[in-house]
């Protein structure tokens, strides 16, 4: 039997089953695209640039730098990268302000209900959870407000923090091998459940005794294919 069709999609039903029969200790979410709909991190970027968050000069800096991105003449980790260094000497306090009125006023009803339902459940069923993205720390922490994952479970593009001020000193950028890199570092666990949508959450899906392709790219849904994974797109997605 030919493996890239016989790797079915699981309805919403069928994907909540298995995941809860998998019944995870700890488990791992990408966010954009995964939990919620869209780059909630391309869309700030953009907001806080339109919005005077930072100046209009360095706005325009880091917008010819995400064409050259897009270009493929900057690497992804130094884009994620350059995304938070880019607040050095801000307030951690004030950028963690921007974040939330962002994800509450300007990125709502992009979750997917079906995943915040999950995400809560396996609450209840004592599931570590942890976040794990390349987008900016300060937003994905206000995003997993809803989801009832602490600061603490959260692996997103950090900066030291000097007392309130924001350095450009990296500490992780969790992305492709970077994912399960700060997942072995912070959580110290075996990952029995990874849910991710691109090709840069391969890495983190393959370390899991259990991975699911949500929402996935065509290079994700292929790759899922081909290993077995489960795929899943949650309601109002695409479906193969």
């Amino acid at each position: 039997m030919d493996t890239l069709s016989s790797t079915p999609n699981l309805t919403r039903d069928e994907f909540t089953q298995v995941v809860l029969e998998a019944a995870p200790k700890v488990a791992a979410f990408d966010c954009d695209g995964t939990l919620w709909s869209g780059d909630a991190g391309e869309t700030f970027f953009r907001w806080e640039i339109e919005s005077g968050v930072v100046s209009a000069e360095l706005g325009r800096a880091m917008y010819a730098r995400y064409a050259e991105y897009k270009a493929g003449k900057v690497s992804e980790d130094d884009m994620c990268g350059e995304m938070v260094t880019m607040h050095k000497g801000m307030s951690d306090t004030f950028m963690l302000q921007a974040a939330t009125e962002f994800m509450e006023k300007h990125f709502p009803g992009k979750v997917f209900p079906e995943m915040l339902d999950l995400v809560h459940t396996l609450h209840q069923r004592g599931c570590e959870i942890w976040a794990v993205s390349s987008s900016n720390e300060w937003l994905i922490r206000a995003g997993m407000r809803q989801f009832g994952i602490v600061a603490d479970r959260v692996l997103a593009a950090k900066v030291e923090v000097d007392g309130d001020r924001v350095t450009d000193r990296l500490v992780r950028i969790p992305s492709g091998p970077g994912k399960p890199q700060a997942l072995r570092e912070m959580a110290k666990k075996n990952i029995g459940a990874a849910f991710g949508n691109s090709r840069w959450d391969v890495d983190m899906l393959e370390m899991a005794t259990r991975a699911f392709a949500v929402n996935p790219n065509p290079d994700l849904e292929t790759v899922a294919r081909q290993r077995g994974w489960s795929i899943y797109f949650p309601d109002g997605t695409r479906r193969g």
